[in-house]
C-alpha cells in the first residue's frame, strides 16, 4: 500500500471549492428519478444522461473533484466509443465506484439492515482499479425509530465498513466510508446527534481495529439534522453548529476530509447547511459535499430525456455545482440562487 498516493487522492477529493458528484444510483433508483421526468430507464438513456453531466465543462473542471459511478456506468462507452471514465479523467476529476451490493434484513433485528458485498470484493477492486477507479464507496444504513438502532446494527455495519475500507487500501483505492443515519423519521436533531455520535464512534473504533490508515480515506456522513417528519425543524445555524461539534467529537484530524451526503434535503438546504459550517471558523479536516439528488434534481428536470435540452441540463448542473463549490468555502449567499432563477 502506497499511503502517500492514497493521501494525495483523498486530499484532492476534498480540495476547497470542489466536491464529489454521487452519480452511483442503482438501476432501481435511477428508474424512480426517470419516472418522475417521464423518461424510460434504458441503458442508453442512463448513459446519455450521465454523459451530459460528465461533459459539463464548467461544472466538472471547476467544482467537481470526483464522481462516484455505478457498476453499469464504469463499463459504458459513449456513442463515439470513449469510455465514460475517460470523460471524467479528461475534465480533471477522479473516477470512483460504488462497491456495496445493497442491504439485507439483519437477522434478529426487526426493521434493521446490514450492507452486503464483501465476498469477492478484493477481485472486483482489482478490475475497477484497472478501469480507472481511484476511490470507492460503501454505504451503511442506520434507521432511527422506536427501539432502534440497536447496538447490533451499529456494530455489524461498522465492522463491514472497516473491512471494505481495508480491502480498498490494499488495492490502492481510497475508501469513502459512508455510515448514513437516515433522516426519514419524526425524531428531533438531538436524537439524530446522539445516534450519529454512537455510529461514528463505533465506525472509527472498527477502522482502527482493522488497521485502516485514516490518512488514506474520506468520511461521508449525514449532518446532525431533524427528521423529515419532526414538528420542529432545526434552523440552518443549529444544523451547522451541532454537526461541526459532532464531527469534532468523533472524527480524528488525521482524516483528510469529510464529504456530506444530502440524504433527502432540498437542493438549497444542503448548500446552505454546508456554507454555514464554514462560517464557524477553521476546521481540522476538509469539509465538502458528496451530493446525488441535491446536484442532479435540477439538471434531470431541465434535460427530461430530450437531446435538444442537453445544454439546459448542463447549465442547471453547473449552477448547482457552483453553488456547492462556493458553500465548500463559506462563500455562498442565497441571493445567488435568485439571480440564477
Amino acid at each position: 500500500m502506497n499511503l502517500t498516493e492514497l493521501n494525495r487522492i483523498a486530499a484532492a477529493m476534498v480540495v476547497p471549492g470542489k466536491g464529489i458528484l454521487a452519480a452511483d444510483e442503482s438501476s432501481g433508483t435511477i428508474k424512480k428519478r426517470f419516472d418522475a421526468i417521464g423518461v424510460e430507464s434504458t441503458e442508453t438513456n442512463r448513459r446519455d444522461y450521465r454523459e451530459m453531466l460528465f461533459r459539463s465543462k464548467e461544472a466538472m473542471s471547476q467544482y467537481i473533484s470526483g464522481v462516484i459511478l455505478y457498476d453499469e456506468t464504469i463499463w459504458q462507452n459513449v456513442a463515439d466509443g470513449t469510455p465514460l471514465v475517460k470523460l471524467i479523467e479528461q475534465s480533471g476529476a477522479i473516477p470512483g465506484i460504488k462497491v456495496d451490493e445493497g442491504t439485507q434484513a439483519l437477522p434478529m433485528c426487526p426493521g434493521e439492515l446490514v450492507t452486503v458485498g464483501l465476498d469477492k470484493l478484493a477481485e472486483r477492486l482489482k478490475k475497477y482499479y484497472e478501469r480507472g477507479a481511484r476511490f470507492a464507496k460503501w454505504r451503511a444504513v442506520i434507521d432511527i425509530g422506536s427501539g432502534i438502532p440497536s447496538m447490533t446494527a451499529i456494530s455489524v455495519n461498522a465492522h463491514a465498513l472497516a473491512r471494505y475500507a481495508a480491502l480498498c487500501q490494499a488495492a490502492q483505492i481510497v475508501p469513502i466510508v459512508e455510515p448514513e443515519v437516515l433522516m426519514d423519521g419524526d425524531h428531533d436533531i438531538d436524537r439524530c446527534y446522539e445516534v450519529t455520535q454512537r455510529v461514528l464512534s463505533k465506525t472509527f473504533q472498527e477502522l482502527r481495529v482493522q488497521r485502516v490508515a485514516l490518512e488514506g480515506m474520506v468520511l461521508k456522513p449525514n449532518m446532525a439534522i431533524s427528521g423529515k417528519k419532526c414538528a420542529r425543524q432545526a434552523s440552518v445555524e443549529e444544523v451547522a453548529e451541532k454537526t461541526v461539534r459532532l464531527l469534532k467529537t468523533c472524527v480524528p484530524a488525521a482524516v483528510p476530509g469529510i464529504a456530506f451526503l444530502s440524504g433527502g434535503q432540498s437542493d438549497e438546504e444542503a448548500t446552505a447547511h454546508l456554507n454555514a459550517m464554514h462560517k464557524l471558523g477553521p476546521l481540522p479536516w476538509g469539509l465538502t459535499f458528496s451530493y446525488g439528488r441535491a446536484l442532479q434534481a435540477a439538471p434531470q428536470k431541465a434535460w427530461s430525456g430530450k437531446a435538444e435540452n442537453v445544454a439546459a441540463g448542463q447549465t442547471a448542473f453547473s449552477h448547482r455545482a457552483r453553488m456547492n463549490g462556493l458553500a465548500s468555502k463559506g462563500e455562498w449567499q442565497s441571493s445567488l440562487e435568485k439571480k440564477a432563477a
